[in-house]
Parts: structure tokens; sequence; C-alpha cells
């Protein structure tokens, strides 16, 4: 048994020592490279006895019929090098790199045409026994740098607004005899992070690389994968097109465009030629490359150049019923860009009456959308008549055919950008929105006096079912037409005080019951009452409730609004109103309401009465019966 397993064992050994042997690798030529440019030769051992790290030796056999071997490079000695190659590698020009102990490769800086030739890679011996082979050899050609780039026109250094367009453009070649391919690289140094973006730090270190947009190799475009380039990409705002033959020396063009550029897109732009060819073993290299600086950008944020402002400025006092006209004038927003603009006209005070020219909820008069569409907000502006208008580039216009003392209050003008958007859809955010100063529009009216005073219609005392009847009397002291307008509210409790009085109305404490508006049409509101509204005679008005009821007892009072008419016809609010103290409504009980209380008590207690009696005669005769059947 132990002579048998002894043979096996001697057996394997002698197996091992031939099946691991030395086995050196570099790879398969002939490998074409450019003049000029770097060569990264690599070179592997394996199968190997001894330390884990090898050295290596380069030789080369140039092609010019001798066939002479001369030492490039080696890893253990100092002196290999032969004397054309010892001042490259005293200069680090020719030097080996290693991957790992057993992976070196050798790295010419820039090829020479005399590097020309046959590379061996030599492995020196640290095996027990001599087995495998302890180099390999590749061919390298040298081939003539022919790699051009040039421009036609540089970024002049002209700040660009934001949201204007940007269109960059190189042209690139390379002839060459064998079959190579070029890629072209529009590329941004320095301005924003590598995270170019919305929410990227600004900072201008100018060590930041970006590749915006690229035709590789293979022809195919494709966005850099920094920042938001591949988003706009896929949304249109970046393309890269290339045209053939219309560049320089019949080199192919190559145009960058960017339909709105950002405050992160400014820094130092370039582009970027590459020259590639695959190798024999199927991999792409590249063996050439040339980089073109086209100049560099800055783009000034919209918030920074955008400018809006009103015309005329301050203060503007007409007469009630003339034309109100404002202008607006838009700066900065880039003269000839892709960006859309809505513009809004704001007004703040009058917009209801009692309200102070600067008091009020500000409401918006008129826009126009980034497609030209004017829409109008308040009534008030629609019912006079009107127009916006954009008259120029950067001017739009606000008219009011007829002004109101509505129309009174301060005027602002709202403008908001939507940069590199031609068309923004409705909830899309606007880059940046500014206002103007505001503009003070006083409308002076006719003076105008007018008193009211509520009552009740005379009559008998008010009960419940009956038809309460309120009048008010109005009386207006004015020049010109006037007509009034009537409003009938109504509270349970009256107010003290006229800082109490208006704070209940605010709070919704007082009803609105009805109005008899100054075209004479009747407004109702719900009440739970039937009501009704109509003209007495000039100057007296009146509200009937029908049928009131409990819920109908309150006071009441009337509120009368002057309208007077403008010069073109028109009839507009005065601002001039009067409210009349309060008239409590009391409703008394009918007559028959009054027995409904005695005849309930009484039925009550007659039959309370008489079911007593009834059970008592009952109780006795059951009794009485019960007794004389005992007897028996």
């Amino acid at each position: 048994m132990a002579p048998w397993g002894t043979t096996a064992f001697i057996s394997l050994q002698w197996v091992l020592q031939y099946v691991v042997c030395r086995e050196v690798t570099v790879p398969p030529g002939p490998l074409y490279r450019v003049a000029g440019f770097p060569l990264s030769l690599p070179c592997s051992v394996s199968g190997y006895e001894g330390p884990r790290t090898q050295d290596f030796e380069w030789y080369l056999y140039r092609e010019d019929g001798s066939g002479q071997q001369m030492g490039v490079v080696s890893t253990r000695d100092r002196g290999f090098p032969y004397a054309p190659f010892q001042p490259r590698v005293r200069s680090g020009e020719v030097r080996v790199e290693r991957d790992s102990g057993d992976r070196a490769r050798l790295v010419i800086q820039r090829l020479r045409p005399e590097d020309q030739g046959r590379y061996e890679c030599y492995t020196p011996n640290t095996d027990s026994r001599h087995l495998g082979n302890y180099g390999a050899s590749v061919t390298v050609k040298v081939i003539p740098d022919t790699l051009q780039i040039s421009h036609s026109r540089s970024l002049s250094g002209q700040p660009l607004a934001e949201g204007a367009e940007l269109q960059l453009t190189c042209a690139a070649g390379v002839r060459s005899d064998q079959h190579t391919h070029l890629s072209v690289t529009f590329g941004v140094r320095g301005g924003a992070g590598t995270g170019a973006g919305p929410g990227a730090a600004n900072g201008g270190q100018g060590h930041n690389l970006r590749e915006i947009i690229s035709i590789g190799r293979e022809l195919g475009v494709a966005p850099g994968r920094s920042g938001d380039y591949e988003k706009r990409y896929g949304d249109g705002e970046i393309t890269l097109e290339k045209r053939r033959g219309n560049g320089e020396g019949d080199r192919d063009l190559y145009v960058m465009k960017m339909a709105a550029v950002a405050p992160w897109d400014s820094g130092a732009y370039f582009c970027e030629a590459a020259q590639w060819i695959l190798d024999p073993e199927g991999r792409w290299e590249r063996i050439a490359q040339r980089t073109l600086e086209l100049g560099n950008l800055t783009v000034q944020p919209l918030a920074d150049t955008l400018t809006v402002t009103t015309n005329p400025r301050g203060e503007v006092t007409l007469p009630a019923g003339s034309p109100l006209n404002l202008a607006c004038e838009v700066g900065g927003a880039g003269t000839g860009s892709s960006s859309a603009l809505l513009v809004r006209w704001m007004r703040r005070g009058s917009a209801g009456v009692g309200d102070g020219v600067g008091g009020g909820p500000e409401v918006e008069v008129a826009r126009m959308g980034p497609d030209g569409v004017v829409s109008w907000g308040d009534d008030a502006s629609r019912e006079g008549g009107g127009s916006m208008e954009k008259e120029a580039e950067g001017r739009y216009s606000l008219r009011l055919f007829s002004a109101h003392p509505a129309d009174s209050g301060v005027y602002r003008c709202v403008v908001s950008v939507y940069a590199g958007s031609r068309s923004p859809g409705p909830y899309s955010p606007a880059t940046v929105t500014q206002r103007s100063e505001g503009v003070t529009v006083n409308l002076k009216t006719k003076e105008v006096r007018v008193s009211s005073v509520a009552e009740l219609a005379r009559g008998p005392l008010l009960k419940r079912g009956n038809t309460v009847s309120l009048l008010c009397n109005v009386s207006v002291t004015t020049t010109g037409p006037s007509r009034v307008e009537v409003q009938w509210l109504m509270s349970r409790e009256p107010p003290n005080t006229a800082v109490e009085k208006a704070a209940r109305q605010e709070a919704g404490g007082r009803r609105l019951l009805a109005a008899l508006t100054y075209d004479g049409l009747a407004r109702l509101y719900s009440n739970g009452s039937d009501i009704s509204v109509d003209q007495l005679s000039p100057g007296c008005y009146r509200l009937r409730i029908h049928a009131a009821g409990l819920e109908d007892q309150g006071h009441y009072v009337c509120l009368a609004e002057v309208w007077g008419q403008d010069p073109h016809g028109g009839w507009y609010n005065t601002g001039a109103r009067a409210e009349s103290p309060s008239v409590r409504v009391y409703l008394y009980a009918r007559a028959t309401d009054l027995l409904l209380i005695p005849l309930v008590v009484g039925v009550s207690s007659a039959l309370f009465v008489g079911v007593v009696i009834i059970a008592t005669v009952t109780c006795c005769f059951m009794n009485r019966l019960a007794r004389q059947r005992s007897q028996k």
C-alpha cells in the first residue's frame, strides 16, 4: 500500500511540474499608436515560483532590417536602458508602472517615429526549474498625428442673461490609413460644483470639470452624467449636431446648443476631440486627443438683471369717468431670449366701498399670459371697459376707458419670467417674479351727501303671522344724475357703538336679507321667510316680511349707496353711503295663541277627574260584588 501511494505522489508532482509553468502575456498585435501621444503596454506573468513581486525587462527590436535588440527599461537594473533610451528613462518619459506584483506596464509618454518595432517583455527566472516561456512580444506601429480641431469664434466674454440660448461650434477631423473613429465632447470647467443644478453650490473653484454632451466613438450622442444634463437632454434643451464636411479643411462641424442657460452654467467651455482604434483583442483604445478652449461664460441671474417699472410713477389724480393709462416697462429679461413672460396688473384698495386708497386686499385687474392671451380679474374693470396690450418689446400697457372711484388704489405691475421655456404649463414654477413700485390712482368724484332713516309702516300691533313692512327714506344731495342702491340687514341684538357695529358686520353678525340695486333689480337672500322689496316713491324703499315668525324678530337697518353717472353714460359707485339707525321688530301673540294654553289645561284637568271618578266607582262595585258571592 505504501509503495503505491509513494508512486502516485511522485507522478502527481511530475505532472504539476509540467502543467504549472511560467507564462508571460502581452496584448496581441499589431498595435497602432499615434506619434506624440502615450503608449501603455501591459505585461503579466503567471505560473511562476518564487516571490510574488516579479521583475520585468523590455526590449525593442527596431524594424530597420538589422533586427538589433535594444534594452528599453528594467525594474531591477538601472543601467539596463540602451543609450537612446537613457535620458528618456531618467526624465520619466519612459518608465515602468506596476499594477500588481506580477503585472506591470511599459509607458512611453510621447511616442516617436523611431519607437516603432517589436517590443518584448521578459521576466527573469525565479523558478527552481526552467519551464514555460519567459518573454512575449508585440509589434507597435507608430502612425503620424493627423488629428485636427478648430473653431470659427469663441465666447466673447460678455455676460449672458439667464434663459438666453447658447450655441458653440468646433470643427474636428482626422486622416489615417487605419480604420479609426472620432469622438467629440463639449464640457465646462469651474462655475458650479460637480453636482451642477438648481441645488448646487455656486463655488467658482475652477477645477471642476463637467462633460455636457458628446458624440461617442460609436457615433452615439450621450449627455454628461453630472448635474442636470441628462434631464435637459431628455427635455430637448441640450442638443449636439454633426454636420459632415462643413468645417475647415473638410473637417466635420459639431454644433452644441443649450436652449436656456442657467447661472450654474457659468465657467470655461472647451471642445475635446479624441481618435479611437479597435485593437486586435477587440477593445477600443484612445490613441490621440486634443482639447480646444472656447472661452469663459458668465450667466447673470435674472434676479440680478430683471427690472420692472411703471409709468407714470408716484400718484395720478383723475376726474371720475376719465380714461386711465398705465405702462409697465420690463428690462433685463434678455433680448430675443426664449423665456416666457407673465405680466399682471394688481391693485390694492378701493375695490369695495369704504376701503382706503391703500387698504383692502390686493386683487388682480388683468393679466397677459405667455401666449399673449389677456384675461381680466375683478368685475369693476370689465364693466368699465379696458384693454391690456404689448406695445413693444418689454412694454405692456393697461387702459381703463372710463375709470370709476372703485378703480382707485395702488397699482403694481408684477412680472414672472420662465427662463428657457416658451410655453410653460399652468403649474410650472417661475424662475423669478418681480414687482414694480406702486403708483397711486385717485379718482375725484362730485360732492355727494346721503342720509337714510328706517321705520316701521304705521298700522296695528304686529303679531305673529302678519306682514311686516319696513320703510327706508333716503335723501341725496348732489349735482347731476344719481341713483340709490338699498340693502336691508338684520341682527338679533343692536350694536352699541360704531366700532361694535363694524366688527359685528365683518364677523357676520348681521345678515343681508335683500337689496334693491341702482338699476331696479331686486335681490333676495335666504332667510327662511317670504320677503320682498320695492320702491314706493322717489327716496322711499320698502321691505316686506310675509307671515312673519319668531325668527324674524330683531333689529333692522337699511344701507343706502349712491351711484353717479360718468360723462360716457356709465354708472359707478360714488362711495357715498349712509346707514340708518336700527328699527326693532317685535311680534305679539295672537288671540288664538292666548286661548290655547287654558284650553289645553282645562281639557287635561277634565280628563283626569273623569278617569278618577270612573276608577273609584268601578272599584267599589267590584268590592260589593265580591262580598255578595262570599255570603252565598
